[in-house]
């Protein structure tokens, strides 16, 4: 049965390589079940209802992923969105969290009228294809320098804007011997290699704070990093229901909701057109796979993130863990979204395995994600610039969104200045005159 429904055989892959790469892929996303209700608690909103929230979207969200548009792509919470929704939208502008909510739902909204109209699937394909490639690459370096940053592998530096960490500090050399262990499993090819090098990699980290070292800088004081802290913890379904509708579609808000969209638009995308390319899962015009159910996924994990109680819902960039591990088909997806649901309840579990165990294959990820770079043309500068702009532009502003926005906005420039102004389509022009709208509204 899985093999008719998930074209396993087709897709070159089987049942075992598939729940090795959901495996994986939750392990490199399970942050965002204790980090979303974090960022989120800062904004009034209870610790366990976001939680509980943010547990149900992505349990539903990556199981429609998975079943629907039969993706290996999870869904969650988006980081980022969560820090928009907290220190713009309720800090920043002092909106209730309610209402902020009703934001959320209407975005999802608008998400799920473009998608039914097929509008997203015509954004996609009016993304030039060298655009495609360096934000494929740009993802990579941006997950690459997530999981370096969040092994304190690089820091901030007052002189030097960034520099390398302490590399006499036990939590960073055990860091660089997972990432060292990790490499090789996946060099030699064994199958899981990432999941292995994740236990490994926790198992090193037991005795930081016991016999050497202390993690209390980097772990919100516990001197040890790898923790246990219980097994149980009930739901709290406090926040369901709990938004604005009314209230939030004040003209006052209408940026909001507009910039809620416009950046979980390019986020999600970016994360279709990445992954397609770094992992040729393409259908037969050349476009993402499945690339209408996908984004109507992704609707409407927006739409439902309003009414369980949290941030907007979005395809993660960390499922290129899983892919690389060899998962091609939906039941990657089918399977994370089950590992999502226990921690409902199993929540505290989740402190044992610490940032710098998943830190080695966020690295690892970066490096099947660059393969795209080599198909552009470098030499054609019209196409060169805006390409290095979103190349790099992804991880030095820390925001897919911004990258790609400084990409189209230069391709579009630099290719009218060249007299190719047909080469640019009128969605492209579309796109053009919403990003700028996006960079006066978004600052």
């Amino acid at each position: 049965m899985l093999q008719r429904y998930f074209l396993l055989t087709q897709n070159g892959t089987s049942v075992r390589t598939e729940v090795i790469a959901g495996l994986s892929s939750f392990l490199a996303t399970m942050y965002i079940i204790v980090v979303n209700p974090a960022i989120l608690s800062q904004a009034g909103m209870p610790f366990g209802g976001v939680l509980t929230a943010t547990v149900l979207l992505s349990f539903f969200c990556s199981l429609m992923m998975g079943l629907y548009a039969r993706n290996p792509l999870l869904v969650a919470p988006g980081m980022g969105l969560n820090a928009f929704f907290t220190f713009a939208v309720v800090k920043g502008i002092g909106v209730p969290w309610q209402t902020a909510l009703g934001a959320v739902f209407w975005a999802g909204i608008l998400f799920l009228i473009l998608s039914i109209f097929n509008v997203r699937t015509y954004i996609v394909q009016a993304i030039p294809k060298p655009l495609r490639y360096a934000i494929s690459s740009g993802i990579g370096l941006f997950i690459t320098l997530i999981g370096l940053t969040n092994a304190k592998f690089i820091v901030s530096n007052p002189a030097t804007l960034v520099s390398i960490g302490n590399l006499k500090d036990p939590i960073l050399l055990t860091f660089l011997l997972g990432l060292i262990i990790t490499a090789i499993l996946v060099v030699k090819k064994v199958q899981g290699g990432i999941v292995i090098g994740i236990v490994l990699t926790t198992l090193a980290a037991i005795p930081i704070g016991r016999w050497w070292g202390d993690a209390s800088v980097v772990n919100f004081g516990q001197s040890t990093l790898v923790n246990w802290s219980g097994f149980w913890a009930a739901p709290d379904f406090s926040l369901l229901l709990q938004l604005d509708l009314t209230g939030s579609l004040t003209l006052a808000l209408w940026p909001v909701i507009f910039a809620f969209a416009f950046t979980d638009l390019f986020d999600s995308l970016s994360t279709f057109v990445g992954v397609a390319e770094a992992a040729n899962l393409h259908d037969e015009n050349g476009d993402p796979r499945n690339i209408r159910q996908s984004l109507l996924t992704d609707a409407v994990a927006t739409t439902l993130a309003g009414l369980l109680g949290t941030s907007p819902g979005t395809a993660y960039i960390e499922s290129a863990v899983g892919i690389e591990q060899g998962g091609r088909t939906g039941l990657t997806a089918v399977v994370a979204a089950f590992l999502f649901l226990p921690f409902m309840f199993l929540s505290p579990l989740l402190s044992v395995i610490p940032g710098i165990a998943t830190a080695p294959a966020l690295i690892l990820v970066g490096a099947f994600m660059m393969k795209p770079v080599t198909k552009i043309d470098w030499s054609r500068m019209d196409e060169a610039i805006p390409c290095l702009l979103a190349l790099v532009l992804i991880p030095f502003s820390y925001s897919i969104t911004q990258g790609i926005i400084f990409g189209f906005l230069s391709w579009t420039i630099l290719k009218t200045a060249a007299g190719k102004g047909k080469e640019i389509s009128l969605t492209l022009w579309v796109i053009d005159i919403f990003a700028v709208m996006s960079l006066v509204w978004g600052h």
